[in-house]
Parts: structure tokens; C-alpha cells; sequence
């Protein structure tokens, strides 16, 4: 009979062991629910890239550069419901970005616009690298979307400058002089060795 109530007991104690381990285990699933909600709404909010051009030359661009038209439109696209959906689209706005490097119209193809593409890459990864944590940092990916928009609007500011400066007129003989110029430079400075029996003026 002690046996039967020691074992009765035991069984009562298991039980309340479990409920206790399950309410447990379910509070910390609420928790985590109301923080991963609290991520996605935060991320959800800042959302939000400049996908319309700014000037007339981003706007022709669309219609002729294929990979800008490519990349405005998937930041266009704002992905929907699950965070999971925005580390999808995080990644696709990469690879998009990434192949801007790789098709810069002549016009373009030039220092300023080409480190400008960079600095927007580098952002944009980073963006992605954060919103694939286990632990998102929900604020330092809203900060880089805010930073990507600035990169967006300085990239068409520069490709605006290029454009209105290709519209003004040289004066003659400027393209010659430039020419020259250029030439100028890519002789190296030779130095000349100096020879020692020559007198030294001191």
C-alpha cells in the first residue's frame, strides 16, 4: 500500500513537473512571438526605398540601362507578411545591385558614379548580412535602408552633373589641350641620375 501511494505521488509530482515545463516553454514562445512581431512591424515601417527617379537623366535611364530599370523595380516591390519574405527580397536587391558594377553605360562609366555604386553595394550588403541574424538588429536595418535612400539619390544627382555637363559646349582647341594633358600624365617622372663629378653649385 506504501508503495502504491509513493508511486501515486510521484506520478502527481511528474505531471505538475510537465504542466510547469509546457507553461514555461509557452511563455517563452509568447515572448518570443511578441518580439519577433515587434521586429517585423519595426522593419515593415522603415521599409520603404526611393523607387521613382529623382531627375529626368534617372528617369531615361530606366527606359535604357537594363540592370538600373531591374534594380529600381525589385526595390519597388515591398514584400509582405513575414520576415522571412524580406530576407528574400534583401537578397534579391543584392544580386540586382551587384550587377549594376557589372553594365555601366559609357556615359557613366566613370570614377565618381563607379564608387558611388559601390558605397550603395556595400550598404545593401550589410542590410542583408543584418536581416539574416538569427537575432535581428531591426534598428540597424531600418538605419541602412535610410542610409541606401541617400546613396540612391546621390547616385542620380551624379549622373544628372554628367549629363548637363556633356550639354556644355568646349571652347577650341579645349579637347586638344585635355588631350594633351592626359598625355602629360602618363609619362612617368624618370628621375635623372645625378653624376658625381660634376661640381656642385652650394
Amino acid at each position: 500500500m506504501k508503495y502504491k501511494i509513493a508511486l501515486f505521488l510521484l506520478l502527481i509530482f511528474a505531471l505538475q513537473s510537465c504542466q510547469d515545463e509546457n507553461q514555461k516553454r509557452l511563455a517563452e514562445n509568447a515572448k518570443e512571438a511578441k518580439k519577433n512581431a515587434k521586429i517585423f512591424n519595426n522593419i515593415n515601417k522603415a521599409w520603404i526605398f526611393i523607387d521613382e527617379p529623382i531627375n529626368e537623366v534617372s528617369e531615361q535611364n530606366i527606359k535604357t540601362w537594363t540592370e538600373w530599370r531591374d534594380f529600381i523595380k525589385e526595390i519597388g516591390d515591398k514584400p509582405r507578411k513575414t520576415i522571412g519574405a524580406f530576407q528574400k527580397k534583401s537578397t534579391a536587391i543584392s544580386k540586382k545591385a551587384m550587377a549594376l558594377n557589372n553594365s555601366i553605360p559609357n556615359e557613366f562609366n566613370q570614377p565618381a558614379i563607379k564608387s558611388r555604386i559601390s558605397v550603395l553595394i556595400t550598404k545593401i550588403k550589410m542590410m542583408d548580412l543584418f536581416i539574416h541574424l538569427s537575432q535581428i538588429p531591426d534598428d540597424k536595418v531600418a538605419f541602412l535602408i535610410g542610409e541606401i535612400n541617400k546613396e540612391l539619390v546621390s547616385l542620380e544627382r551624379q549622373m544628372d552633373k554628367i549629363v548637363e555637363r556633356s550639354k556644355v559646349p568646349k571652347e577650341q582647341g579645349e579637347e586638344d589641350f585635355l588631350k594633351m594633358l592626359d598625355t602629360t600624365r602618363a609619362i612617368p617622372n624618370a628621375s635623372v641620375p645625378i653624376d658625381p663629378n660634376l661640381p656642385r653649385v652650394e
